[in-house]
């Protein structure tokens, strides 16, 4: 694959990120606007998975961390 295919590539990608990105904002919004959550209940919502998120990829570092170590004590 040359240069040229990778960067049209990116460009497909960052094209297809901002549409996605837009429609959500939107439905965002819509669903704001009829009533169904408020921002603030988003903002919360938004944090909290994020922070769950941030606990699993940091609960699931550790666990490889200590398979590593255990599989080299193994090998020792």
């Amino acid at each position: 694959m040359n240069q040229i295919d990778v960067i049209g590539q990116l460009a497909d990608l960052k094209d297809t990120d901002y549409k996605n990105t837009l429609a959500i904002s939107v439905l965002i919004e819509l669903f704001i606007d009829k009533g169904l959550f408020t921002r603030d209940d988003f903002t919360k919502k938004t944090r909290e998975v994020e922070k769950s998120t941030l606990s699993e990829i940091t609960a699931k570092r550790r666990f490889e961390r200590l398979h590593a170590v255990q599989a080299d004590a193994q090998t020792s």
